[in-house]
């Protein structure tokens, strides 16, 4: 069965990773975008993840204290024992956790990742082919233009003024979507001029004409 892909906002988040090795390294890299406070236990780190900014590394072994507070656990060991002990005391503490290489003890996986500043896309095969995922992720990320995520943000600082010219909230989906359509066909920022008819009420069937 297909997982279901929750989107969890881990900003300012605890996390832990268990591992200081280059599949660690390589969690934290995906992690670290998204901005959760990271705590790496191992008892010794590749100088790459030591000089990753903003972790606290607990040099020694790792104790079950190490998960009070957190929000999700990676194991990322190459001790298949320890890597097990971490994934059931997270279980019995309800804690998410993602055991690299053993589908079976995650309670959450990692998907292959197409992120554009807040636009973020995962896909997951369920752990059956990460090749699979990989491929997707190549064929949508040549899809998603590199300036997605600095549309979005524009769009985004739009809402305020839609929101207080349209209360009604069918149109203003409506007035949203093709506030949407018209950046990505014209560009943007969107001229003032063509935003002040929009929301002041002109005919859909001319705004083509308008369009900046």
């Amino acid at each position: 069965m297909a997982y279901f892909p929750f989107f969890v906002d881990l900003s300012g988040a605890d996390g832990l990773i268990v591992g200081g090795g280059a599949v660690a390294l390589r969690k934290i890299e995906k992690l670290l975008p998204y901005g959760p406070r990271l705590t790496v236990c191992a008892k010794a780190f590749l100088p790459e993840v030591e000089a990753v900014p903003g972790l606290t590394l607990v040099r020694g072994p790792f104790t079950p204290d190490l998960l009070a507070g957190k929000l999700f656990v990676v194991a990322a060991t190459d001790d298949n024992a320890l890597n097990m002990e971490i994934a059931a005391q997270c279980r019995q503490k309800h804690i998410p956790v993602n055991v690299v290489d053993d589908k079976e003890k995650c309670t959450f996986l990692f998907p292959a990742l197409v992120k554009r500043g807040p636009l973020s896309i995962g896909i997951s095969t369920g752990g059956s082919s990460p090749s699979g995922a990989v491929h997707w992720k190549r064929e949508i990320d040549r899809l998603i233009p590199e300036d997605a995520g600095d549309m979005l943000d524009y769009l985004d600082g739009l809402r305020r003024t839609v929101k207080e010219a349209v209360p009604d909230g069918m149109a203003r989906a409506a007035v949203f979507s093709i506030l949407f359509d018209a950046c990505l066909e014209n560009g943007w920022p969107l001229s003032d001029r063509w935003l002040d008819g929009l929301l002041g009420g002109l005919k859909l069937s001319g705004l083509k004409e308008e369009l900046p």
